[in-house]
């Protein structure tokens, strides 16, 4: 009884994922962009809470982590946004929510999102523990490849210069690689089919924004 209900509640999870994708990819699309760009905080957060509950973070130990992935994002982006000295010269936006000290909250979440369900991702495509290192790295710099070229549009940040310059992708890689490290060192893993699908998508939402649709 109780696996049932948690694969049926994992089910409607990933269609809420991706409802709220195709939603926002098809709104954006037909010209309603700033109304579904202003709902992009709740939709992190949204994602995030399921996240909670399917990866699930509930242990001692995914919760200490989790909130280690957060912290580094946040200070991470604190530091390059002070002294753009980590990803260049770059200032946020309007559409991701609250700052403290001019970094949304929900960038630190989006960065421990990210570790979690790449490190998952990885740890399926690997049994070394370099390469789920080097693997979760490259599709956290991949997926960032990607957001450049929408996040300007959507009001998230923009690059002083026009475009992310390539300290950006050396430093994101660099950071990914360090908490994928911590990831691997901790052996914590989550969810399989919930964590590739919020994976994909983001992937196929901002891919599309980056090949086809120029708003």
């Amino acid at each position: 009884k109780d696996k049932s209900y948690s694969l049926h509640a994992e089910d409607i999870s990933i269609g809420l994922v991706w409802l709220f994708q195709i939603s926002g990819l098809i709104g954006i699309s037909a010209g309603h962009d700033q109304w579904f760009i202003s709902k992009t905080p709740i939709i992190l957060c949204l994602t995030f809470i399921l996240l909670v509950f399917n990866f699930p973070i509930s242990s001692s130990r995914a919760v200490l982590l989790t909130t280690l992935f957060f912290a580094g994002g946040m200070l991470a982006e604190w530091i390059g946004l002070k002294y753009g000295i980590v990803f260049g010269s770059y200032s946020y936006g309007s559409n991701l929510g609250p700052k403290i000290g001019g970094v949304p909250y929900l960038i630190g979440l989006y960065w421990a999102l990210l570790v979690l369900v790449t490190g998952v991702a990885a740890n399926h495509l690997s049994t070394n523990k370099l390469s789920r290192i080097l693997i979760g790295a490259v599709l956290m710099v991949t997926l960032d490849f990607f957001m450049e070229e929408s996040a300007p549009k959507f009001d998230f940040w923009s690059f002083t210069s026009g475009i992310a310059p390539l300290s950006n992708y050396i430093s994101w890689f660099a950071l990914a690689l360090v908490l994928h490290f911590v990831l691997q060192l901790f052996t914590l893993s989550g969810s399989k089919r919930f964590s590739v699908h919020v994976l994909t998508s983001q992937f196929f939402f901002f891919i599309y924004f980056y090949v086809f649709c120029n708003i």
